[in-house]
């Protein structure tokens, strides 16, 4: 195995193993680290860069709302997916018009939902709050546009 293919690897590892909880926590940090890069390279004034980026963070933000369950998860399914929505409409003005405000506006609300699905990581493996197998939520898909995961 060569060295350029160790954090591939270790990256496969960490998906392959995480339940459905941890994927969702580790699908908000990487839209959070690619805003983050997007973010760099519209300082830099690199446009290419700035939309490679931005791209893959609506690729996440689009596979979080495409595995909404809105039979069991109702009003907060329903709003979530509002959320996503409202979220895509200001990356994409971002991208349009070199809108560093919206970009921090999105980052705000990931990081909010972050830290709120980690709370519920968190529960779970107390024993807080327990997962049910019959309302199972739909796995990430292998490949989506840009995302790979």
């Amino acid at each position: 195995m060569n060295t350029q293919s160790v954090p591939k690897h270790y990256a496969a590892t960490q998906v392959g193993t995480a339940d459905r909880l941890q994927l969702v926590v580790m699908l908000y940090e990487g839209a959070i680290s690619f805003l983050r890069q997007a973010q760099e390279k519209m300082a830099q004034k690199d446009a290419s860069g700035k939309g490679l980026y931005l791209g893959k963070a609506m690729d996440i933000i689009a596979e979080l709302n495409a595995s909404l369950n809105f039979k069991e998860g109702g009003e907060v399914a329903a709003n979530l997916f509002r959320l996503y929505n409202f979220m895509t409409a200001h990356l994409t003005r971002a991208n349009l018009n070199w809108d560093q405000e919206a970009v921090e506006e999105v980052l705000a609300l990931l990081s909010q939902l972050k830290e709120a699905w980690e709370e519920v990581c968190r529960k779970a493996k107390t024993g807080e709050l327990k997962e049910t197998e019959e309302t199972p939520t739909a796995p990430p898909r292998q490949h989506l546009g840009s995302l790979v995961v």
